[in-house]
């Protein structure tokens, strides 16, 4: 399936400096970056996002994540290989991408229990990563971009 339109943020200036700079953010947060990477990967696998899933597995590997962790982050739940901090983060993920699904969005244990693993700025560093992977998401899904396109850009420019 083509894409509706090129990422609609090559035709808007400042869109891709505005979303690299909520990356930063977060990266900065203190969250370590193995788990940013596992939330992004759940978030676009729940919104569907063909190329953030693409994308974020490749970010992970080099980051040192695991293919088994990355394999089994869809099932994290019943899945041995992630730790306490982990799944207190991917429970906020889902609960702040599935914000409609639940009279109660994000549920006071799910927010307790990411407070017990994480200090305030890290929190704020979560919640700006899942925010942000949720923009890409629909911005992506919207436009039906092309998972691995961006590897094909890339390959093509150097």
């Amino acid at each position: 399936m083509p894409a509706r339109i090129k990422n609609p943020a090559l035709f808007l200036p400042g869109a891709v400096e505005a979303f690299q700079a909520l990356n930063t953010v977060s990266e900065k947060s203190g969250v370590p970056g193995r788990t940013l990477h596992l939330v992004h990967l759940r978030a676009s696998q729940i919104n569907g996002c063909s190329v953030c899933v693409d994308l974020h597995w490749r970010w992970a590997k080099p980051a040192g994540e695991t293919d088994e962790r990355l394999f089994a982050v869809a099932a994290w739940r019943d899945a041995p290989y992630f730790t306490d901090a982990e799944r207190a983060a991917l429970a906020l993920a889902e609960a702040v991408t599935r914000l409609s699904d639940r009279s109660d969005p994000v549920p006071d244990a799910v927010w307790n229990e990411a407070a017990r693993h994480y200090s305030e700025a890290e929190l704020a560093g979560l919640v700006f990563a899942i925010a942000t992977v949720n923009v890409y998401n629909r911005v992506n899904v919207a436009t039906r971009q092309v998972a691995g396109e961006w590897i094909k850009s890339q390959r093509a420019a150097q």
